[in-house]
C-alpha cells in the first residue's frame, strides 16, 4: 500500500528468547532484526541454526530493501523515480532494468484493474493533508485539475533504449503502492540464495511467510481490529504465502465528520471510502501490495467480486459500517464475535 499499508499486524509467535551459545549439535532458531525502512517499521525473522549465518541473512536482506527504496523512493532526491517525475512532459530517462520491469508490471495491474491502481496518483495527492484533522475538501476545480494528470496510459515505455517517460508535464509517480511488496520479494529471493529455509518478512503490514518456524509450526498472522488499535480481530495460519493488509485509520482526514483515507481513487481524485482494512491473501507479495489498493478502490462489492474472478486470490474485508466480507476461498480465524456479518455480497 501498498502508499504503505497502515495496519499492524502482530505475530502471535510469543517473544523472541535472547540466543544461546552453539551447542555441539545445533538447532534451529528463529532470529529477527528490525529496521526502518521506505519510511515504515520493518520486522524480518529468518530461520536458521547458527548465529553466522541467521546475523549475516538478516543483515544481507536489510540492505538489498534499503537499497531498493534509495533506487525507486518518490522521496529520494537522487531516485530514479525523482528524475523520471522531473522530466515529465521533457523527455524519457534511462532507468535500470528492474525499474523498468517493475513499472511495467505495475501498468498490467492498472490495465486489469481498470485504472483502480496508477502509479500517477502522486499527480494528485498534494492536494490534501492527511494529518487526521478536519479540513474542507478542495474545490472541484482543484480537484479536476489533479486529475486530469491522472493517467498510467501516458506512462511511455521504451524497452529497446529502456526508457520510462511521463507524457505530460505535471504528471508525477509513486512506487509507493508496490515498493514495500517488492523490497520484500527482493529480500526472500536473496535469503533463498544464502540457504534459508524459512522466515517471516513484515513491511508494516506487507507479509511474506515460507516454511516453518524454527520449533516447526506454521506462521500465524493476525489481523487488527480498527476499532482498538493494538488488538486484534482475526488470524491466519500459514506459509509460502503473501499477507497483506491496508487501512485508513493512520493516514487521514477528516471533512464534515467523514474520515477520508490516503488511498486516492484515481479516476475521481478523491480518496476512496467505503472500506476501512483490506487484507489480500496470494503467492507473490508484490501482487499483494497492489491488490490491496484495488479493492480499496473499487470499494466493497465490486473489489469483493473483482478478487473471486482471480485464481490463487483471497481477501477479507471490514467495511465503514463494521461489516467483515470473505472471498469464497477465505479460510480466517475470528476473536470474539467478529465473524464475517455477510461472508459474500
Amino acid at each position: 500500500m501498498s502508499a504503505a499499508p497502515l495496519f499492524r499486524f502482530f505475530w502471535l509467535l510469543g517473544l523472541v528468547l535472547p540466543l544461546q551459545p552453539l551447542s555441539a549439535a545445533a538447532h534451529p532458531r528463529n532470529f529477527t532484526k528490525e529496521a526502518h525502512l521506505m519510511g515504515s517499521h520493518f520486522t524480518y525473522t529468518v530461520v536458521a541454526d547458527n548465529d553466522t549465518l541467521g546475523w549475516t541473512a538478516l543483515n544481507a536482506a536489510i540492505t538489498e530493501t534499503h537499497r531498493i527504496d534509495q533506487l525507486m523512493s518518490f522521496w529520494d532526491s537522487t531516485s530514479q523515480i525523482t528524475q523520471i517525475n522531473r522530466a515529465a512532459g521533457l523527455r524519457p530517462v534511462v532507468v535500470d532494468q528492474e525499474v523498468y520491469e517493475l513499472i511495467e508490471r505495475t501498468l498490467r495491474i492498472s490495465a486489469l484493474s481498470d485504472g483502480a491502481f496508477d502509479i500517477t496518483f502522486a499527480s494528485a495527492d498534494k492536494i490534501y493533508r492527511f494529518d487526521r484533522q478536519e479540513h474542507p475538501l478542495p474545490p472541484e476545480a482543484v480537484r479536476r485539475a489533479a486529475v486530469a494528470r491522472i493517467n498510467y496510459r501516458h506512462v511511455l515505455l521504451d524497452p529497446a533504449r529502456r526508457t520510462v517517460m511521463l507524457q505530460e508535464k505535471g504528471m508525477r509517480m509513486n512506487l509507493a503502492g508496490v515498493l514495500q511488496g517488492y523490497g520484500i520479494r527482493r529480500a526472500r529471493q536473496l535469503l533463498d540464495k544464502l540457504g534459508i529455509k524459512g522466515g517471516l518478512l513484515n513491511g508494516s503490514g506487507d507479509i511474506l511467510c515460507w516454511g516453518r518456524q524454527a520449533d516447526g509450526s506454521l506462521w500465524r498472522v493476525a489481523i487488527g481490529d480498527p476499532d482498538h488499535p493494538g488488538s486484534i480481530s482475526s488470524w491466519v495460519q500459514v506459509t509460502d504465502v503473501a499477507v497483506v493488509t491496508a487501512g485508513n485509520y493512520e493516514q487521514y482526514f477528516t471533512s464534515g465528520g467523514k474520515v477520508y483515507g490516503h488511498i486516492i481513487n484515481p479516476a475521481t481524485g478523491l480518496p476512496a471510502t467505503g472500506l476501512r482494512s483490506v487484507t489480500i491473501i496470494c503467492s507473490d507479495v508484490e501482487l499483494a501490495d497492489c491488490l490491496d489498493e484495488v479493492v480499496f478502490v473499487k470499494g466493497p462489492v465490486e473489489g469483493l467480486a473483482f478478487i473471486n474472478r482471480l485464481k490463487g486470490v483471497d481477501c477479507t474485508l471490514i467495511t465503514d459500517d463494521n461489516r467483515t466480507l470473505v472471498s469464497k476461498n477465505m479460510q480466517v480465524n475470528y476473536y470474539r464475535n467478529s465473524a464475517p456479518a455477510a461472508a459474500r455480497p
